[in-house]
């Protein structure tokens, strides 16, 4: 101790240590966006309608970016993780991780809804309402048939991945991932909730399927080829239109956020120590 001043012990982290909370935030970001998005069409969808829903999803995305960001790039979906590995933008020895921690995220959420749902007047069966899953056919709310439904999930999810990709670009104005990601989400959700009740995330359909059950696990099928298509369709429109100036070993996201927040820090510093 020098100067009566003790010295504070660095804590270091190992890299499986550093992966793991990088899972866990993938799992808590993924628990509020399903909590959040199914939460809001099964508890309270009669009264905010779709509308409302939409911009549920996409709130919930846009306060996860900038909760779990710094964290974990907060990727939330199967598809988002696979769409930044295949434009070069995520470590494949990762993926299996995020995806697993994505699924047990939505589980453990949908898991929540349906215990809050069954407190309703009369009670709340996951099998006979969906518990907010995604479908076609007599699943589908409008009633679209399957050929539609796959094609809407393939392209809505090619807008979300390519929105994420550009955003999180390093040319990218920094800071404003989130909002675009979240806006673009809302924006596929008004798109989408008529045709399958919106999934492009194969996590967020596997969590109320699994409740639910029926058609919801038999169709399960679609919601994860085509968000994964979509992923895969959005990282090569993205490879041929990216000139890219450096290599990016982190997605955008979470350095925009960290850059913010030494941003903040100096500025604190400036405050309280002015020339």
């Amino acid at each position: 101790m020098r100067g009566g001043s003790a010295r504070i012990p660095r804590t270091t982290t190992t890299a499986g240590g550093e992966a793991m909370q990088k899972y866990l935030a993938e799992a808590v970001g993924t628990f509020v966006l399903v909590l959040g998005g199914v939460g809001a069409a099964v508890l309270a969808g009669d009264r905010i309608g779709f509308l409302g829903v939409a911009f549920a999803f996409g709130l919930s995305l846009l306060a996860m970016v900038y909760t779990v960001g710094p964290i974990s790039g907060c990727h939330v979906n199967p598809a988002v993780t696979v769409g930044l590995l295949m434009a070069g933008k995520f470590d494949k020895r990762h993926v299996a991780g995020y995806v697993i921690a994505q699924c047990v995220g939505a589980i453990v959420a949908a898991g929540v809804v349906l215990l809050i749902a069954k407190g309703m007047p009369g009670g709340y069966s996951a099998s006979a309402e969906g518990l907010g899953s995604n479908g076609y056919g007599a699943a589908s709310p409008e009633g679209y048939g399957g050929g539609a439904a796959f094609l809407a999930e393939v392209f809505l999810t090619f807008v979300l991945v390519l929105t994420v990709l550009g955003a999180t670009d390093s040319r990218a104005p920094v800071g404003f991932a989130g909002l675009a990601i979240g806006l673009v989400l809302t924006l596929i959700n008004l798109v989408g909730i008529p045709i399958t009740n919106t999934s492009v995330n194969p996590a967020r359909s596997l969590g109320p399927a699994l409740f639910a059950g029926g058609d919801a696990l038999k169709q399960l099928w679609m919601f994860i080829i085509a968000p994964l298509l979509g992923a895969a369709f959005a990282s090569a429109v993205y490879r041929l239109v990216h000139r890219p100036a450096v290599q990016i070993t982190a997605t955008r996201a979470e350095q925009a956020t960290e850059e913010e927040r030494r941003e903040r820090l100096a500025g604190r510093r400036d405050v309280e120590h002015p020339v």
